[in-house]
């Protein structure tokens, strides 16, 4: 497995970016001596102990009822719920070695699991836990892979919607939007903003900056991250590149809710203040 190179990302069409060897690559940063190979190969062990059983299953939800059995019951793979916001949950060689992560990252072994062995799984960036599905004759499976990859019905799955849609309950056509299959780069980018949330509320301001930076270089459209790198930037004393970040965000986002705040940090660095049009 070859690792991809940052500044190639950007161009990348979503079908085209590696899921897996990017992940690796976003661990890389915080473990510069992590081998790709070693991953790829244990990813390859389980999906091959697994391929004599699942080519015998005729159905989707009994191929991936076997995989699930294997990755959570017989290998231990399972949820962090100690230390739900341990980064190390976010990093997948992490993951891999301790057997414990988050819900993205575990959706992660577990579509790579699949996928390998001819399941079409994919991944659902839901709102609170991400989850995966699964495409079966009448609809769809969804299940929740910090929970063993337990399957959820629909009413549960509106419960879970609920209470991040302001409390209103969605329909039929609102609960089909959410549950979208989402593509590699928008799984990479939760990824990443997770990693950027802890390293905040930790004050790791280099490693938070460092995440925000990441995201760009997946995403450069993104405003957010160009204004939570300048942030970062700002608390790291890197003046110049936090007027630059912050002056650009303004330019993008004159009206934005937090413009006026972010305003007022870009004149206390001394900064010019883009004019709004």
């Amino acid at each position: 497995m070859t690792l991809p190179a940052w500044d190639s990302l950007a161009e990348l069409d979503d079908e085209a970016l590696p899921l897996l060897p990017t992940a690796l690559l976003i661990a890389r940063d915080e473990y510069p001596d992590l081998d790709p190979q070693v991953y790829d190969a244990l990813v390859q062990s389980h999906a091959d102990h697994l391929r004599g059983e699942v080519d015998t299953i005729a159905h989707w939800p009994l191929k991936i009822a076997a995989v699930n059995r294997h990755l959570f019951d017989e290998l231990g793979y399972g949820g962090d719920h100690g230390e739900y916001y341990d980064p190390r949950n976010s990093y997948l060689n992490q993951v891999f070695e301790r057997r414990l992560g988050n819900p993205i990252s575990l959706a992660m072994v577990q579509m790579e699991v699949a996928r390998r062995l001819g399941i079409p799984l994919d991944g659902v960036s839901f709102p609170g836990h991400f989850l995966v599905r699964l495409p079966v004759d009448d609809g769809m499976l969804v299940m929740d892979p910090f929970n063993g990859g337990r399957p959820l019905d629909v009413e549960e799955l509106r419960e879970r919607a609920r209470s991040h849609l302001g409390g209103e309950t969605p329909d039929d056509q609102v609960l089909a939007q959410i549950l979208d299959a989402a593509p590699a780069r928008a799984i990479l980018m939760r990824m990443l903003r997770n990693l950027h949330g802890v390293y905040v509320e930790r004050s790791e301001w280099d490693r938070a900056a460092r995440s925000a930076d990441r995201l760009l270089k997946l995403a450069p459209e993104q405003d957010d991250a160009l204004r939570d790198r300048g942030l970062a930037y700002l608390q790291l004393d890197y003046q110049a590149g936090a007027r630059q970040d912050l002056a650009l965000y303004l330019q993008r986002n004159g009206q934005a809710n937090d413009a006026q705040w972010v305003r007022e940090k870009l004149v206390e660095l001394g900064g010019r203040v883009p004019r709004l049009h």
